[in-house]
């Protein structure tokens, strides 16, 4: 039984309301004064003690709703739910209105089409060494004129507006390239003007000259499906390089789940982590974060280590 904030009784003082009252001779009238409570109260109590009920709160729900979806129906509904058909097409088989049926599904736990697939187990994998497999993605963040609406509330530069006669549109968009090795979770990033192919072939070659200056040799890449990595410049690139290219199942980023997890934490640290007054404050910024999520931050799936323990050559460089 859950009390509410202000119950001035519990099952045991209303066993002890009922006793003086029955068995010791107390009048009502005292045993409700000793207990804090009214008379009526107290009666109550009293009653349901020498009837041999329980003395814990009733629920307040009526014990019979005329009006209440029949269980044959809601079972109707989950059962049409599960052949992936929607809340408009269910309410309109079964002469049922939309939000009833929607109410249903919310409370059944179907309310969204993920819920119709059993929940795949974790595919955990983790690289034998550093360099075997670079999982390498693409974040677009927007341009920052000034604080935003984040910090103001106010979305006014984000819109169009009139700068000396001509109208200026939005601010425009920085594109974070991310390359993170699956064994060690060392990462390079860099913040650049696009995310086309020349773009990206020329992160790819940066981010293997870091590493090789850091002892690790690149051998695969793993990237999403995105139109710069299925260019033929880019397929170009990995050959020249040396590199096997892997790319993710169509719509599954958890795939490419290591460069995906290491986002997460870039933009609630770095990127969303502080105020900026513009992005190349924010860019400024990047390098440090950088060399302290590599170098000292704690990794969880490494043992609460950071990821330059993984790498021979690096390890004792940084303390």
């Amino acid at each position: 039984m859950k009390l509410h904030a202000n119950a001035a009784t519990c099952p045991n003082s209303r066993a002890l309301i009922a006793r003086r009252v029955l068995d010791e001779g107390w009048s009502l009238r005292s045993a409700a004064e000793a207990a804090g409570v009214s008379e009526p109260t107290a009666r109550k109590w009293v009653r349901r003690y020498a009837a041999g009920e329980v003395l814990v709160d009733r629920s307040s729900a009526p014990g019979r709703i005329p009006h209440r979806t029949p269980r044959r129906r809601v079972e109707a509904i989950r059962a049409l739910r599960r052949l992936h058909m929607t809340a408009a097409e269910i309410a309109e088989l079964l002469d049922m209105a939309l939000s009833t049926v929607s109410l249903w599904l919310r409370r059944i736990g179907l309310g969204r089409r993920s819920r119709l697939a059993p929940p795949e187990p974790p595919n955990r994998y983790e690289r034998r060494r550093p360099g075997e497999l670079v999982h390498v993605d693409i974040k677009k963040l927007g341009r920052i004129l000034a604080a935003g609406h984040r910090v103001t509330g106010s979305k006014r530069l984000q819109r169009s507006h009139r700068v000396n006669g001509v109208m200026r549109g939005l601010a425009g968009w920085e594109f974070v390239h991310v390359c993170v090795d699956d064994h060690s979770r060392l990462a390079y990033v860099e913040v650049l003007g696009g995310e086309d192919a020349t773009a990206a072939i020329g992160f790819l070659r940066r981010a293997l000259a870091w590493f090789a200056e850091r002892g690790v040799t690149v051998e695969r890449v793993m990237t999403d499906n995105g139109s710069a990595y299925r260019s033929h410049a880019h397929a170009a690139a990995c050959r020249d390089l040396g590199l096997r290219h892997l790319r993710t199942r169509p719509y599954r980023p958890r795939t490419n789940g290591k460069a995906e997890r290491f986002i997460q934490t870039m933009l609630r640290e770095w990127a969303y982590g502080r105020i900026y007054g513009s992005s190349a404050e924010r860019t400024a910024q990047l390098p440090p974060w950088l060399e302290h999520y590599n170098f000292r931050r704690p990794h969880g799936s490494l043992g609460h280590r950071a990821p330059a323990t993984r790498v021979n050559n690096l390890v004792g460089n940084y303390s």
